[in-house]
């Protein structure tokens, strides 16, 4: 399993659905509309989000060879 760091690239908002995909090695859109589905249903499913967004470090750009 891939760490949970939210990336750098494919990113929509704050690149908290694609971290989770990686993460559980789906895709993204999938990811997304699992996300979208759930906040038909009652719960704090954007707030965890937020919290995600924040908590979650960001990937790290690619250092140079050199």
């Amino acid at each position: 399993m891939a760490a949970l760091v939210r990336p750098r690239d494919g990113k929509m908002i704050g690149g908290v659905c694609a971290a989770l995909a990686r993460r559980f090695g789906t895709s993204a859109t999938t990811m997304r509309v699992i996300f979208v589905a759930s906040c038909l249903l009652p719960g704090p499913q954007f707030l965890l989000y937020l919290a995600l967004w924040i908590l979650l470090p960001s990937e790290k750009a690619a250092k140079p060879a050199w």
